[in-house]
């Protein structure tokens, strides 16, 4: 009971701290009241910081008094038993935090913003919280309102479509009440398609998924053992002991005038904790996140992911240290923060593994299986490659990046990475071809190796169509192919019922998350006369020949020997599906590194990847 009336007496002080008038017994005026205050910022801040203070104190002292000298454990009021260890974690966790030393400090603000950094780009990442959009139509993206921090925002919002698309708590448990060695890396499109009602997410489905995400992040950059998560010494934690009414306006005080400029001011006003488990973590993330919604939160998560990695740990990562993290002119985030969020490492490139210069020389890339992926439009300007690691994440989601920004892109269906079975079938017959031709690659068999080619493919070729292939006495590739393209699958061919011969069709979303007008269809306002300032959410269809196109099949006939010409099929009994004529963006060249040829559709303004 007193510990009711002590938080009670808290929460009037808080209010009263923040306003002139006493405190009404439910708060029912706009938050603009909070105008009324009498007293200057500073004053707020420090009666507030004196206040949480005092409340932590006595909680303590209280603490203290309940645990005997001996240090054996006592009753709690639910019956538990807590002993001398517990009761010290919760006296350190109403802690503000510990101070960085001059050094961390230091060494933390030249890494990420270099020695000549504009007061613009300090501007950026200090005005960009982590939030969702208020729109229902995109109530799933967090929405970025300044350059810069976008990397950040990109790559928090991949693992939240992760935990809301695929790892909803239903999800989780109907996987683990499964056999390990019975699900695959890959789930099959049998296993689990996605919802695409994005409005139907609650609120707090929304931040569960958030807090999951962030603390996953962390955990990976900390190499599963720590995540170090930061605050700001004018917050505290009154968010923590606050109303929910009251926690936009205690941070909104705490953070006037505020601003980070110099590696003196952050050592000013960070304070940092370190939690060693997930579950310490998620609570800890649950309880401030109000201050990573602040415009305080990108700059703070990119410190937690830093500080969760350890400063020196990201330097070594580096291919050169002497960089800032974030590049001028215009306060982009590099690739290394990128690398660092999806795979906990803060590596400057996207292909897998290392590259040997020679000479004990190498460059860093990606060396593990990620959870959720990254493509580029470099590089299909062929500036970089992108491995497998980061372009075949176990999820299929994307982070893709452009020359000054970074979105998401992302499928609800998780086969949209199987292998094309057709294509698979393909090689298979290919290979078992190849064992058999005896002319250096001429392209024929004999008659004997093709009856051997057709046993071990298991294909049953009707009479007459077998004796016309042996009728010369040796098969050729390009007869072999045609009759197996006509072929039904039930006799061993590649003959789709469907017509599809091989084509891959499938649902892409993309997510830009910067607001701007948005002026599709039903996206204008009540009078249709002013777009809307919301993020950007487009649906692809998507088309992805297989590699038998018509242009690759004459190529492949080209290079038959001389003597052959005489029989190149002319193509007209090959059912290959032509491909609708595609819609150009720049994005669709990102979509082609990871599926070649890939055809894209979309209703409405082309998807915009800047």
């Amino acid at each position: 009971m007193a510990d009711q009336q002590e938080e009670e007496d808290l929460r009037m002080a808080l209010r009263m701290s923040m306003q002139n008038s006493p405190p009404e017994p439910k708060r029912s005026k706009p938050r603009e009241a909070a105008n009324l205050a009498t007293t200057t910022p500073e004053e707020s801040r420090r009666l507030q910081r004196e206040l949480m203070a005092a409340a932590a104190e006595k909680r303590m002292l209280a603490t203290a008094k309940s645990v005997p000298a001996s240090g054996s454990p006592v009753k709690s009021d639910s019956g538990g038993d807590i002993g001398t260890k517990e009761m010290e974690i919760k006296a350190k966790e109403v802690k503000l935090g510990n101070e960085l030393s001059e050094k961390e400090a230091y060494q933390l603000f030249f890494m990420v913003f270099g020695s000549g950094v504009s007061k613009d780009i300090l501007a950026q990442w200090s005005n960009q919280g982590i939030r969702f959009s208020p729109d229902p139509e995109t109530s799933m993206i967090l929405v970025q309102h300044e350059g810069g921090p976008c990397g950040v925002l990109a790559a928090i919002q991949a693992f939240v479509l992760k935990h809301l698309l695929f790892c909803r708590d239903d999800l989780v448990k109907a996987a683990q009440s499964t056999p390990q060695n019975s699900t695959p890396r890959r789930l099959s499109k049998n296993q689990y398609v996605a919802s695409n009602n994005f409005a139907a997410f609650t609120e707090n489905a929304k931040a569960r998924a958030l807090v999951k995400s962030m603390g996953e992040i962390l955990f990976l950059c900390g190499n599963n053992k720590r995540a170090v998560i930061p605050t700001l010494s004018s917050i505290g934690d009154g968010v923590e002991e606050s109303e929910d009414s009251l926690t936009d306006v205690i941070i909104a005080q705490a953070l006037e005038g505020l601003s980070i400029e110099s590696a003196s001011d952050l050592h000013k006003v960070l304070r940092v904790e370190t939690y060693t488990t997930p579950a310490s973590a998620y609570k800890r993330l649950e309880a401030i996140i109000p201050v990573f919604q602040s415009r305080m939160g990108a700059l703070l998560f990119l410190i937690s992911a830093l500080l969760s990695r350890g400063l020196d740990c990201v330097q070594a990562d580096r291919d050169d240290p002497s960089l800032p993290l974030v590049t001028a002119p215009f306060g982009h985030a590099s690739q290394e923060i990128v690398n660092l969020l999806l795979c906990g490492q803060a590596v400057p490139n996207v292909f897998d593994g290392r590259m040997d210069l020679g000479g004990g020389m190498f460059l860093k890339g990606v060396s593990t299986n990620v959870e959720v992926g990254f493509l580029t439009l470099l590089e299909s300007l062929n500036f970089c490659k992108v491995g497998q690691n980061l372009k075949c994440p176990k999820w299929p989601i994307w982070v893709v990046g452009s020359e000054s920004h970074y979105t998401v892109l992302f499928a609800l269906d998780t086969a949209v990475q199987d292998e094309n079975e057709l294509e698979e079938r393909e090689s298979q017959i290919r290979k078992a071809f190849d064992a058999q031709d005896q002319s250096g690659g001429g392209g024929f068999i004999s008659v004997e190796g093709f009856h051997q080619v057709l046993r071990e493919t298991n294909i049953r070729l009707p009479s007459e169509k077998l004796d016309s292939l042996c009728g010369s006495g040796f098969i050729v590739w390009s007869e072999f192919w045609q009759v197996i393209l006509d072929l039904d699958k039930s006799l061993g061919g590649l003959k789709d019922s469907t017509g599809q011969m091989g084509q891959k069709i499938f649902d892409l979303y993309h997510f830009n998350g910067i607001a701007k007008s948005d002026l599709n269809g039903s996206q204008f306002s009540s009078r249709g006369e002013t777009p809307m300032q919301r993020p950007r959410l487009t649906k692809l269809r998507v088309s992805v020949p297989p590699r038998w196109t018509p242009e690759e099949f004459m190529a492949d006939v080209a290079v038959l020997p001389s003597g052959s010409a005489g029989t190149q099929p002319t193509g007209k009994d090959t059912e290959v599906a032509k491909p609708e004529p595609s819609q150009h963006a720049p994005l669709v060249d990102c979509i082609r590194t990871r599926w070649p040829r890939a055809v894209c559709n979309w209703v409405g303004d082309p998807p915009s990847i800047v």
